[in-house]
């Protein structure tokens, strides 16, 4: 098989490197913390452009384009004509399209693909990828995105998939931060939210967060590896700034912005964004939800 390159072996990357390693692929990794492609059982190499003379194709998996953009620079000067780059972070599409002209000048393919589900996801290999840029290089890569992701999306041409993870990521943002919000008020009312739950779920509220987030959330675990509060709101921050390109009202940041941004004032910041209900529960006066466990006795 043909060597697949990977550069960020963090929370997604090392799962998503993992899982190409463990359907028979070789994999060459490259991250600022030593160890972690051994980790994932990745062939460590010690810098992106020694990633690219090794690997056809090489994922990134990075916080945001301003990682993103020294990385890709970095990376090209070690590229061969025909290698393909799929940017598998949450960046600015403006960045994005820059970069793809860059690497198009050099003939090599610059792919965003968006991805969205989650570490679990991740684990699981059932990611869902959003992609932008051209079809036919989305196609010749599928074999790579095979063991990490149930669906692969076209959206469009360079920046199409990244502009569709950040609409994507604002929803997500929004239903976390206000279910969040309203297990703590339910929790405050006396309700019991393992009922509540099903009754949103069955109900007009239901959403992921209410769905997979808090059902998991309530009996204590909080899916700990996912993405933090600090990269959340790093996220709805350059939704805003998207909209504002696009000349469209952005009426509802305000409320997934204050959640997140208080969240890591009150030292969640760098912990998944689930915690947000403890940063919420903090200010409601020390409240938590997890519920007692119920015995039934014969």
């Amino acid at each position: 098989m043909t060597t697949v390159g990977v550069i960020g072996l963090g929370n997604m990357g090392g799962r998503m490197a993992r899982r190409l390693v463990d359907a028979g692929w070789e994999v060459v990794g490259h991250d600022p913390l030593v160890g972690r492609a051994e980790d994932v059982g990745a062939e460590a190499v010690g810098s992106p452009a020694e990633v690219a003379r090794r690997a056809a194709t090489v994922l990134l998996s990075l916080p945001d384009s301003t990682v993103v953009e020294p990385v890709v620079r970095d990376l090209l000067t070690g590229a061969a004509p025909g290698t393909t780059v799929v940017d598998l972070s949450t960046a600015s599409p403006e960045s994005t399209v820059a970069l793809a002209a860059e690497a198009a000048a050099r003939d090599v393919a610059y792919l965003d693909a968006g991805i969205s589900g989650g570490a679990a996801a991740a684990e699981k290999g059932t990611l869902t990828i959003m992609a932008g840029g051209d079809a036919a290089a989305v196609d010749a890569i599928r074999p790579v995105l095979a063991p990490l992701a149930a669906t692969v999306h076209h959206l469009g041409p360079v920046g199409a998939g990244h502009t569709a993870k950040l609409l994507n990521n604002f929803l997500n943002a929004v239903t976390l931060a206000a279910t969040a919000e309203v297990m703590v008020a339910g929790q405050r009312a006396g309700l019991d939210l393992r009922t509540l739950l099903a009754a949103i779920n069955g109900g007009s509220g239901q959403s992921f967060a209410s769905s997979n987030r808090f059902p998991r959330i309530v009996e204590g675990d909080y899916l700990e590896g996912g993405l933090t509060s600090r990269l959340m709101t790093k996220d709805v921050t350059l939704y805003t700034e998207l909209l504002a390109r696009l000349g469209v009202p952005s009426l509802n940041a305000a409320g997934p912005v204050a959640s997140f941004g208080m969240a890591a004032h009150l030292g969640y910041g760098d912990v998944i964004s689930n915690r947000v209900v403890d940063a919420l529960g903090d200010l409601a006066g020390g409240v938590r939800i997890q519920q007692p466990i119920t015995q039934e006795f014969s």
